[in-house]
């Protein structure tokens, strides 16, 4: 396999003029971003930074994200991505845990002793660096939830990386023309690797940044703006960008991150909609297993080249057609494993007795079947590990981060769905403590995809007989409700409508005006689903930062009352770290 960088040294030559890299107001080509990566690689080798080393890249998502990415590759180091959206103390624990040889950020965060820190735009004369990096060389690590409540660093070789691309242009994913593919995904997802790395192969590379992230419509305005031709994004992102793509031209959609429900699949199938299912953990880069999506119901499809699949049971033989087994993968996209954790290694990336010398499988905790006609298809997990909304969460990290906090002496973590296809995080505590403070508390110390939509205060947690806590026990959370006299559906008119639509999508009664939306189990999705529902039935321009910043319903409401006076022009406040954080 060739080493993207080649590849991207390819593309310069050849193609210097052609845009690679589409971000806001900015534009670069090959020939600029060659430069400029080059000058970033030769800062870092004047520092010491070489192969094997980790670097941080902690920048927003502008023009210098995909710069600073290449430019550790450059260096012959690994990057290790630190979004900004998360909170200080999540970012100081990876950091330290990744052992970084340097920190590339705009604001000098996160700050770490002993560790130089380098501008974006940093740059050093002198020759070009080598060409050349061996396969083995890391190319990032990823931080995924952890069940000991610490997230784990998941450490990708370079040819990992290679092979995904090929796999994926052997398959007809990647069109053999260069596109123009959408970069929707956080840089700590590791969807993101997916999207950004195709500048190597020659594509155009939209970065889509926090302020149309967050807003399908400006999403879908951008995606035709730019004839975007690859979108990469959840089925939960589909369920909002379905309706301001009615009647536009859907590019090419790469959808992951959790199971494609069954009407979606029939939806995006039956409309003719070019769409791919994908599947496949962190630690088997990115993307294993992959479906067209059309014909019969989800399925997740077969291995992609050069992966090796196998269902086994308990005793690692193989499962026959129709009975559920573990999934576990091999092959040239595997990891070196879990930085600075090599128990867990070891019990993860186990021997594959189908291939050679050495060969290891990853175990994925996830059950499969062979259904009919050979069909795999997804069946669920054989641990308390859940994707929500394209991020995988272990509940237990939720359950760690609870019980830290003071005040908490017990504390469990489930999944419920109010509705159908929303499902979120519910969290049971006890101690002498209040779901509201509990929340505000949480967020400083954890991304937002770990924070509970609703937290119930217990007086003691169920227990099975064995002492455990029983888990399906645990009462059906209900998120904080009022008496309905006090509710702001009292109040008359717009008030009246905002709450209901509040209402309606949070499953809750009697909303007061001082309510908070994300105390009463909002998140990111269902903040969407409300922008959507309030511009359709008012007629207004509404935008999701919108509600994001606002303290509370009626702060929302006085914003909607501001957006339905002036039409279509609605007040467009800065973007705030609390909507960073939430974005969807």
């Amino acid at each position: 396999m060739t080493d993207l960088l080649d590849r991207l040294r390819a593309t310069v030559a050849a193609h210097p003029g052609r845009t690679a890299v589409l971000a806001g107001a900015d534009r670069l080509d090959f020939a600029e971003l060659d430069r400029r990566t080059a000058a970033l690689a030769r800062a870092l080798r004047a520092l010491g930074v070489g192969r094997g080393d980790r670097v941080g890249v902690h920048l927003g998502r502008t023009a210098d994200l995909p710069v600073a990415l290449l430019a550790v590759w450059r260096a012959g180091a690994a990057y290790v991505p630190l979004d900004p959206a998360y909170p200080a103390e999540r970012l100081a624990f990876m950091a330290t845990d990744a052992g970084l040889a340097a920190l590339i950020s705009a604001d000098g965060l996160p700050a770490a002793e002993g560790v130089p820190v380098l501008r974006p735009d940093a740059a050093a004369d002198g020759p070009d660096l080598p060409a050349g990096a061996h396969p083995l060389d890391p190319a990032y690590v990823i931080h995924t939830s952890g069940s000991t409540g610490r997230p784990k660093g998941v450490e990708v070789p370079r040819g990992a990386v290679a092979a995904l691309v090929e796999a994926l242009e052997a398959t007809g994913a990647y069109r053999a023309e260069p596109g123009v593919v959408g970069w929707n995904a956080s840089v700590s997802f590791d969807a993101s690797v997916q999207q950004w790395a195709r500048i190597c192969r020659g594509d155009t590379v939209l970065v889509i940044g926090e302020e149309h992230r967050a807003d399908p419509a400006r999403v879908a305005a951008l995606l035709a703006e730019h004839a975007v031709t690859d979108l990469d994004l959840t089925p939960s992102h589909w369920e909002l960008l379905r309706e301001p793509l009615a009647g536009a031209r859907v590019p090419r959609l790469f959808m992951g991150g959790e199971p494609v429900p069954e009407r979606t699949w029939r939806e995006l199938a039956d409309g003719g909609i070019d769409a791919l299912n994908l599947y496949g953990p962190t630690e088997c880069t990115v993307d294993a297993v992959t479906a067209p999506i059309s014909g019969p119901g989800p399925h997740l499809g077969e291995p992609l080249p050069g992966v090796r699949l196998h269902l086994l049971d308990e005793k690692l033989a193989a499962v026959p057609d129709g009975v559920v087994g573990e999934l576990y993968l091999a092959g040239p996209g595997l990891a070196h494993g879990y930085v600075g954790r090599s128990a867990l290694t070891a019990e993860r990336f186990v021997a594959d007795p189908s291939g050679g010398p050495g060969a290891r499988m990853y175990r994925t905790g996830d059950q499969a079947r062979r259904g009919e006609g050979g069909r795999l298809e997804y069946v669920g997990r054989v641990d308390r590990q859940v994707k929500l909304r394209g991020y995988r969460i272990e509940l237990g990290e939720v359950e760690h981060a609870l019980a830290r906090l003071t005040g908490v002496q017990a504390a469990a973590v489930t999944v419920h769905e109010p509705a159908p296809g929303d499902r979120r995080l519910a969290g049971y505590v006890t101690g002498a403590v209040t779901a509201a403070e509990l929340t505000e508390r949480l967020r400083a110390t954890v991304p937002a995809h770990l924070v509970p939509s609703v937290i119930t205060v217990l007086d003691a947690l169920p227990l099975t007989p064995n002492g455990k806590v029983d888990l399906a026990a645990l009462p059906v959370p209900v998120a904080p409700a009022a008496p309905a006299q006090e509710a702001a559906a009292g109040t008359g008119g717009l008030a009246e409508q905002v709450a209901e639509v509040w209402s309606t999508v949070l499953g809750v009664t009697g909303v007061r005006p001082t309510d908070d939306f994300f105390s009463l189990g909002g998140h990111s999705i269902a903040a969407l689903r409300v922008v959507h529902l309030l511009r359709r039935r008012l007629g207004i321009e509404l935008q999701l930062r919108h509600l994001l910043d606002s303290a509370d319903l009626a702060a929302f409401t006085a914003t909607v009352g501001q957006a339905a006076a002036a039409g279509a022009a609605a007040p467009r406040p800065a973007l705030t770290a609390r909507a960073r954080a939430a974005g969807a």
